[in-house]
């Protein structure tokens, strides 16, 4: 089954720069219903009105992180299944054991470029 690159994407980052880096490699990879949000709080009433089929979200963010908003999509009946990758410029083992322990679908570190974001999504979603 391939993948629907018309589904509606989340990129949550407290970086206005960061959110438009994602959003034009997301557009190089297909992906054009892109929404975006500037803290977890934010994210999560977005994905509590909205089915998202994908979450990019950074790690250190006010007043909710990206590591937050994991844990609440994954206790949240509607939400749990959620693919979610997370993004952050630290590669610290104990962040990334502690992102998978909470259900994380994967991790990039930054920076990263459209190549290292497809074999992510690849992983993630399956192959388009």
């Amino acid at each position: 089954m391939s993948v629907d690159t018309s589904m509606q994407v989340l990129v949550v980052d407290d970086y206005k720069t960061m959110i438009r880096i994602i959003r034009n490699l997301l557009k190089q990879l297909g992906f054009n219903n892109v929404d975006d949000a500037a803290d977890g709080s934010a994210a999560l009433e977005m994905m509590r009105a909205r089915k998202y089929g994908l979450v990019i979200s950074d790690w250190n963010m006010e007043p909710m992180t990206g590591f937050e908003l994991l844990k609440e999509v994954r206790s949240d009946e509607k939400l749990k299944a959620t693919p979610f990758i997370m993004v952050t410029a630290e590669s610290k083992t104990e962040n990334v054991i502690a992102a998978k322990k909470a259900g994380v679908n994967n991790y990039i570190v930054k920076p990263f470029n459209a190549a290292t974001l497809k074999g992510k999504l690849v992983t993630v979603l399956g192959d388009f």
